[in-house]
């Protein structure tokens, strides 16, 4: 059916549709077919405080939207240091294009990504790489062409004798209701679930699963004002069940549940040892673009919620929100010397939100393209205008993001943090605490004798706040890989807009990032940085009038700054910068430019 669409270099060989014989989904029966040669047979999966979970679709990852493409990309995962591959639902969907959330058929891989054996490859591949991989599940619904819905209905209608599917769904809310609702308080649909479960964990090696929507997972009837948020026994029942079938089948696999409902379930299952997604889209938002009154990160944080196990998987954005450097492109504060709405700086800002997301304690997650600054609308249509009805509309991997130094920065920066996560013990503390809300937000972690201690400002304008570090003695700031002496532990400190730190007691070994980029000679329309390199002074030049530059490392440390300056060329004096990368900000009346330059 809609084989026709899918061409031989995504899938050879495959069979042509039996035109005229039938009009329905047509299934190939091959018997005894060749078992695939597993290299990993047994896969240790990451301790769970220890995950950055990269969610991705399939689809959008490359033009070419296959599993053999993503092998390809593996060292580019491997160079991020994510642990865990979470791919969007892959089993058999309606149609080709989709986010994978319409699905049919459960025991089979869909073509319009390749055959089932480059699927296998890719697990297998991202196991020799020390990588997870989990499958997105959509077990609250599924579509017409499900033959366990149409071996039971009538007109397109669920029949009472189908014994997986409920004729109505429990919910009203039109906003909750999707295809045809499964019924999980029957016996049938349970055997089926643990089937599901069963078969890619044993056929495909799969490390665990995402499951889409567990609120689902109940019958109890929630009326049309209702989000189905509230405690459901039954709901708990159900989960906890599937649950410990899965483990029973691979104690160590990974459960994530997108649940999304009033706290006292949610830390329920977080207790029974579920993962569960924790949306902070909106405060990471409005931190982003410099709201800072509106910006409290902290439910972010496991024990804030009152939970007792680190199961929390907080993230700034997911497939289902707009992404964060587009809005802040948009809608970013600014003053007349800092404008979040600038390319260079909204990045910064990302980075910023990094450095406050990815250490924090417990599982973390980065949805696809997150770490270059991808800027497109979930709205995006494929002929670049911005509609809601394009939601789910193919978007380019824009590969080319990885030329701009800046985006790779941000790379850089992700890829260093996921790195700590994994192989320093302070970010699976023993104890913490912090203070996510307001301009200025820090965090100190400890295990053992061993301290971190972050800040960050928010604002759009500079800050001078007073911390308390955890002890005296040296301490070690990660990005620029100065040390400070700290002889009182009560410290007044500095910080330009979107400047951050993170102080050591312990020097962290920074990660060798393959994924670089060479700075070459600096121009922006009519502004010039030369020479780049450069060691000793730059010279900043323009055809317009300068009215001021500022100098910051990429870390957002301000450095150098001058005023009225009010010439078409000025000199800058960097003898006491140490080598690296540093971006400047030109200011003229039409507005800021942003440039970059090396120090030898």
């Amino acid at each position: 059916m809609n084989d026709n669409y899918i061409s031989t270099s995504v899938y050879p060989e495959l069979l042509n549709y039996p035109e005229n014989k039938t009009d329905g989904i047509v299934s190939v029966l091959q018997t005894r077919q060749s078992e695939f040669n597993w290299e990993v047979n047994n896969f240790n999966v990451p301790d769970k405080e220890k995950l950055v979970i990269y969610e991705m679709l399939v689809r959008d990852f490359t033009t070419d939207h296959t599993f053999k493409a993503v092998r390809e990309k593996l060292d580019y995962l491997e160079d991020l240091r994510v642990n865990v591959l979470e791919l969007m639902p892959v089993n058999e969907f309606e149609g080709n294009s989709s986010w994978g959330y319409n699905p049919s058929f459960y025991f089979a891989p869909d073509k319009y990504y390749g055959p089932k054996n480059e699927l296998k490859k890719l697990i297998d591949e991202c196991h020799k790489r020390g990588i997870a991989v989990v499958i997105d599940m959509v077990l609250n619904h599924s579509y017409g062409q499900s033959p366990f819905v149409q071996m039971y209905m009538d007109n397109w209608a669920i029949t009472a004798e189908n014994p997986w599917y409920n004729q109505q769904s429990n919910f009203q809310n039109s906003s909750l209701r999707w295809g045809y609702d499964f019924n999980h308080e029957s016996e049938a649909t349970r055997e089926l679930v643990d089937s599901i479960s069963s078969f890619w964990i044993n056929k495909y090696k799969i490390d665990g699963f995402r499951f889409d929507f567990t609120k689902g997972f109940s019958n109890t009837p929630y009326p049309s004002n209702s989000w189905g948020s509230e405690y459901d026994e039954s709901r708990i029942s159900n989960l906890k069940r599937m649950t410990t079938e899965i483990w029973k089948r691979n104690s160590k696999a990974l459960v994530i549940f997108e649940h999304l409902s009033d706290n006292p379930e949610e830390s329920d299952l977080a207790d029974f040892g579920i993962m569960l997604w924790g949306n902070m889209h909106g405060s990471y938002y409005e931190a982003a673009r410099g709201n800072v009154n509106q910006s409290n990160l902290s439910w972010s944080v496991y024990r804030q919620r009152g939970w007792s196990k680190p199961n929390l998987v907080s993230y700034p954005e997911s497939h289902d929100e707009d992404r964060i450097m587009y809005s802040i492109l948009q809608n970013g504060y600014s003053n007349s010397n800092y404008n979040i709405q600038n390319e260079a700086i909204s990045l910064k800002r990302i980075e910023l939100n990094t450095v406050f997301n990815i250490p924090l304690p417990g599982p973390k997650m980065i949805w696809q393209f997150g770490e270059r600054g991808y800027d497109l609308s979930i709205n995006r249509c494929e002929d670049g205008s911005v509609n809601n009805d394009c939601r789910l509309s193919p978007k380019p991997p824009y590969w080319q993001y990885l030329e701009n130094p800046e985006r790779v920065e941000l790379f850089h920066v992700m890829a260093k943090l996921n790195d700590l996560k994994q192989n320093y013990e302070e970010f699976a503390p023993e104890n913490f605490d912090y203070n996510l809300s307001g301009a200025v937000k820090w965090y100190r972690l400890t295990n053992g004798e061993n301290h971190v201690f972050t800040v960050g400002n928010f604002d759009i304008n500079e800050r001078t706040t007073n911390f308390s570090f955890p002890k005296t003695g040296k301490w070690y700031e990660f990005f620029t890989r100065d040390s400070i002496e700290i002889n009182t532990t009560n410290q007044n400190i500095l910080l330009a807009p979107g400047e951050y730190r993170l102080y050591s007691t312990r020097k962290f070994e920074v990660p060798d990032v393959i994924t670089e980029n060479d700075v070459e000679i600096q121009k922006t329309g009519d502004i010039r940085i030369f020479p780049n390199p450069a060691n000793g002074e730059i010279n900043i030049s323009s055809e317009k009038l300068i009215t001021g530059i500022q100098i910051y490392t990429v870390t957002g440390k301000l450095m150098s700054q001058k005023t009225e300056v009010y010439k078409n060329q000025t000199k800058i004096n960097i003898v006491e910068f140490t080598p690296g990368i540093y971006v400047v900000q030109v200011f003229r009346e039409d507005g800021i430019k942003a440039l970059k330059f090396v120090v030898r």
